[in-house]
């Protein structure tokens, strides 16, 4: 039997009023967010992340001041342990690593090193993979990990954005919102993920490529004939041009044709400020005031038992290979014009990816 430890990794969130100064400034320190040389980006990230706080603190006070992403990754943990805990086998032991706030990455990686497992597998909780969310953690955990000596062989999961389990449970939750919605009319279904830079994608990220992969497979698992749908993206900040189109653009449009509104957050798996505020308080009353015939927000898929099984499959997939495991495919998912897939080259033994 072997001793496994799994890590979960999210964005993290403020846990306090007086976290969201520093919370903001580690999240444009980061290199993937704000792609400008070092020293400009220390200062511009301490520029605006004491610009943006305020803004920032009176989102999370609409939500009590906090955010719930930890407790929401924890119930996660605790599910994704007892499923793993079904089949007799591997002690496994799950870890929480957050990016921006804590528990800190070097945190999770000091709790995994006393654990002394005799394989690692690292589970970003972001599906869709992109150069600023899964690729960022992962690279922010293995310079922990040399830091600390931790040299454990290492199976990472990169995206899963087709994987049965996940999508199983957005076509479900997806299905009991549009139903919902039905009473009032024939309903358009917006399937909302976070925005990223258009720049990005140009330059070789596949977020919404997956994005859109897994919104096809959603809508073909709701079984909705001829189902009404877009998909659009939410939160974007600054100057530069985004992921088009934007899911404010869309709901007024949706709005102005009198249609009741469903939105499915696709790329989020926890609620947290941008499906609690942005999409439950903003977004609805741009929607009412716009004469959407009504609004229906799905919740993020959490703990739903398909998810979570799918993730279980996942994880003991990846410990069991101990090498690259691709839901779907049996090489790799992106298409090859997608430059900043980490499946393009065999990665080292020692730290297989997926």
């Amino acid at each position: 039997m072997a001793r496994i430890a799994v890590v979960l990794f999210n964005l993290g969130g403020p846990d306090r009023p007086e976290a969201v100064k520093p919370f903001l400034i580690n999240l444009f320190s980061d290199p993937a967010i704000l792609r400008v040389p070092g020293p400009v980006r220390w200062f511009l990230a301490r520029l605006i992340g004491a610009r943006r706080a305020v803004a920032a603190r009176r989102i999370y006070d609409r939500i009590g001041g906090r955010s719930p992403i930890l407790e929401e990754t924890e119930a996660q943990s605790q599910a994704l342990h007892a499923a793993l805990a079904e089949i007799a086998g591997d002690e496994y032991r799950l870890f929480i690593a957050m990016r921006y706030w804590h528990p800190m990455t070097e945190a999770a990686v000091r709790q995994v090193r006393d654990f002394a497992p005799e394989r690692v597998v690292l589970l970003p909780l972001y599906p869709q993979f992109s150069t600023t969310t899964t690729a960022s953690s992962l690279a922010a955990w293995h310079v922990a990990a040399a830091r600390a000596g931790l040299v454990a062989p290492t199976t990472a999961l990169c995206c899963y954005p087709t994987e049965e389990g996940f999508v199983s449970a957005l076509a479900r939750i997806a299905r009991e919102a549009y139903f919902k919605a039905r009473s009032h009319g024939a309903p358009r279904v917006l399937f909302s993920a976070h925005g990223l830079p258009k720049k990005f994608v140009e330059t070789g990220d596949p977020y919404a490529d997956h994005v859109e992969r897994c919104v096809a497979l959603v809508v073909d698992a709701m079984g909705i004939p001829a189902l009404d749908y877009a998909v659009c993206y939410q939160s974007r900040i600054g100057p530069l041009e985004w992921l088009r189109p934007y899911a404010v653009d869309e709901i007024a449009r949706a709005a102005g044709e009198g249609k009741p509104i469903v939105v499915v957050p696709v790329a989020f798996v926890s609620e947290h400020s941008e499906t609690l505020v942005e999409l439950d308080m903003d977004y609805r009353e741009l929607a009412e005031k716009a004469g959407a015939a009504a609004y229906v927000r799905a919740p993020t898929v959490g703990t739903d038992p398909a998810f979570i099984a799918g993730l279980s499959r996942l994880v003991r997939r990846a410990a069991a290979a101990g090498e690259a495991v691709v839901p779907g495919t049996a090489k790799r998912l992106c298409e090859p014009r997608w430059a900043a897939c980490p499946c393009g080259a065999d990665p080292a033994p020692a730290r297989r990816r997926a």
